[in-house]
């Protein structure tokens, strides 16, 4: 039986790893060690301070560590740089330290973020980081922690996540229901990404030795308006969407124009393949 831990289990690739495990753990091959902050029913685990988190992986001894828990809040990372680097570099170090001294694996999530977007064809694996705000920094910081610190680490960038819990897909229903005509920023391009599909991609990736950093996002991409419009159409709302540019929407946290990742290191050295994201999002609204 493979003990797995997960950080973060309540977010939404969290609920998401808990889904696709289920088997897994029903059939006794599985056991998933749940931890969250503040979240009533499961293990609170502190991944910022370091003895605690030694301690709590001394005594559960996992083979493998899944790190979901993060500072997401974009525009609140400008406010809250040094939290941010609290809990996306120093948390994922210290999960690194303790997941070697245990000879554990450590799959950590990161972003599209950790690029600044001036690309025009799709990020590599390979290209340079050069994150253009808090958050992005933060998230390559904790890359380079788990580079520096574990032995056995998949480092997985993402974009766009949806699923289980407070999303953008959640936030676009919400506003058709009081609204004829929404006005979303046409000019960012991303893969919209289930947590569903990366969640698989993890379970995929988590029993073999294929380490290294992979980037992990649904096939295809849009626009966030793009998006919007194909939500609307597979839930039948008459809802317009006008087309703003990002000059017209602006936020306190700069936003990558071009985030669209490709999935180079999944397809040179794996079997696994994420779903289009139109496909994707059908199966998330069903």
């Amino acid at each position: 039986m493979r003990k797995i831990l997960v950080t973060g289990c309540n977010g939404q690739l969290g609920r998401a790893i808990n889904q696709v495990y289920s088997e897994d753990v029903e059939k006794g091959d599985v056991l998933l060690i749940n931890t969250d902050v503040g979240v009533e029913g499961v293990e609170a685990l502190d991944i910022t301070d370091i003895e605690t988190v030694k301690a709590f992986i001394n005594e559960k001894k996992p083979d493998v560590i899944i790190n979901c828990a993060a500072f997401t809040n974009v525009n609140g990372a400008e406010e809250a740089e040094e939290l941010c680097y609290k809990i996306n570099a120093i948390g994922p170090r210290n999960l690194a330290i303790a997941a070697k001294h245990a000879g554990a694996k450590l799959i950590h999530v990161s972003t599209d973020y950790v690029f600044d977007g001036t690309n025009t064809k799709p990020y590599i694996e390979f290209d340079t980081p050069k994150p253009i705000g808090a958050y992005g920094r933060t998230k390559y910081a904790g890359e380079e922690m788990v580079k520096q610190f574990a032995d056995k680490f998949f480092i997985i960038r993402t974009a766009w996540l949806y699923g289980d819990g407070k999303n953008f897909v959640k936030t676009m229903l919400s506003l058709a229901e009081t609204r004829d005509e929404v006005s979303v920023v046409g000019d960012q391009i991303g893969s919209p990404t289930s947590a569903m599909e990366l969640a698989r991609c993890i379970r995929a990736l988590e029993p073999t030795e294929n380490y290294g950093i992979f980037h992990g996002t649904c096939e295809g991409y849009c626009s966030w308006a793009d998006f919007t419009e194909e939500i609307f159409r597979l839930a039948g709302k008459d809802t317009r969407v006008k087309h703003i540019t990002t000059e017209e929407y602006p936020t306190p946290a700069a936003r990558p124009a071009y985030s669209v990742l490709d999935n180079m290191m999944l397809r040179m050295t794996s079997d696994f393949r994420f779903k289009d994201w139109k496909d994707a999002i059908a199966e998330y609204m069903q």
